[in-house]
């Protein structure tokens, strides 16, 4: 093993540390105290990597500390680490992964060290994340006011219904104008929003949680999207292609537009009905559709050329 790699377990309240091929292992609190002993700790080691396992948010400012100390950082797909321990035979699915195991997948991955978001990329982000969140709220409560029989809970709903729509459409306006006052924004939200499915929403969704767009292969930024298949196969067995991992909001966002897409841009529309008339149930054509059009927007951010029908 060439280089020193390191594995970070981050939990509420701790993050465990795992050298190699040292086979060192220690702990810190995860307070801003302990990242500063993390940082001391790490820095003579001159790591080749530092693997911090995403974890729903507690993993920011632990790669946020390591990321500011200089140190190359990558912070790695849960999933993605869990399938390697299990090739190695090392964790069943319900088993928890340690540092050790982040710590061994980025001495055998290497996966490629990414910077993080700068400030502005992560504000325009939490707009973003807040907008889904407002908009999952509004779908809730349009849900219960179809059930509600009791007038007094309709008028409560409605109240609600209006505050959250008020709410949504000031979020608009901020994210609008964080998008359209950056030029390098704004020139990508016009490349983006040139293909015929892809609304303003949805470029800058990709904006904002893709920000790698535009610089990766095709396989790389499907794999991030959560749109790369995999095949499920032991021995001799082999089961059917499967798409997992990835970022959740991007494919979601994706998965939207590949349906809009599908009916009204040419290109699309003619790659989904060619996949249903050879017998390729619903579901599989709107995934692959979705994996054509990220591939599409990819290298038109690439090649900073807008979509052309011809």
């Amino acid at each position: 093993m060439m280089g020193t790699y390191i594995g970070i377990d981050v939990s509420k309240d701790r993050l465990d540390v795992h050298v190699l091929p040292q086979d060192e292992a220690f702990w810190v609190e995860r307070n801003g105290k302990g990242l500063a002993l993390l940082v001391e700790r790490l820095r003579p080691l001159a790591p080749s990597l530092v693997a911090v396992e995403a974890t729903g948010g507690f993993e920011s400012t632990t790669a946020a500390a390591v990321a500011g100390a200089g140190l190359p950082l990558a912070v790695v797909n849960p999933a993605q680490v869990r399938h390697y321990a299990q090739a190695l035979g090392k964790r069943a699915k319900t088993d928890p992964i340690d540092a050790k195991v982040i710590a061994r997948f980025a001495a055998d991955i290497r996966p490629e060290p990414r910077p993080l978001a700068d400030e502005m990329t992560q504000l325009l982000a939490d707009l973003v994340a807040r907008r889904r969140q407002i908009v999952d709220m509004l779908q809730a409560e349009r849900q219960r006011q179809k059930r509600a029989v009791v007038r007094r809970l309709k008028k409560s709903i409605a109240r609600l219904i209006a505050a959250l729509e008020k709410e949504l459409a000031e979020l608009d306006r901020d994210i609008d104008d964080a998008v359209r006052g950056s030029s390098v924004w704004r020139e990508k939200e016009d490349l983006l929003a040139s293909v015929p499915g892809v609304g303003n929403t949805t470029a800058r969704t990709l904006i904002a949680e893709l920000p790698e767009l535009g610089t990766l292969d095709r396989k790389q930024i499907a794999s991030l999207a959560g749109l790369a298949p995999y095949t499920r196969q032991s021995g001799t067995w082999k089961g059917k292609s499967m798409i997992a991992g990835g970022r959740k909001a991007v494919r979601s966002s994706l998965f939207m537009a590949a349906m809009v897409a599908g009916r009204f841009n040419p290109v699309l529309k003619a790659f989904r009905d060619r996949l249903v008339a050879a017998g390729k149930p619903k579901m599989v054509a709107i995934i692959a559709v979705a994996r054509k059009l990220l591939t599409i927007l990819n290298a038109i951010l690439r090649d900073k050329t807008p979509w052309q029908t011809a």
